[in-house]
């Protein structure tokens, strides 16, 4: 399954390899892929994700996950 997703807030390397391992872990997750200049996130998982677990990640991360 592939969701995208909307970051606020990244603006460097560092900030697409943080959000990307937050997101790696969540249980499910197989790929992870950053677009800095757009902030979009591409999430591929074995199943639907958690929208809750998602946001949690990227806050974790020190991001916001804007509402779609």
């Amino acid at each position: 399954m592939i969701t995208n997703y909307q970051v606020k807030g990244m603006t460097c390397g560092h900030c697409v390899s943080a959000v990307s391992a937050e997101l790696a872990a969540l249980d499910g997750v197989t790929e992870v892929q950053v677009d800095l200049a757009s902030g979009r996130v591409t999430v591929t998982s074995a199943g639907p994700l958690d929208t809750g677990d998602v946001r949690a990640a990227v806050d974790e991360a020190g991001y916001d996950l804007v509402e779609a």
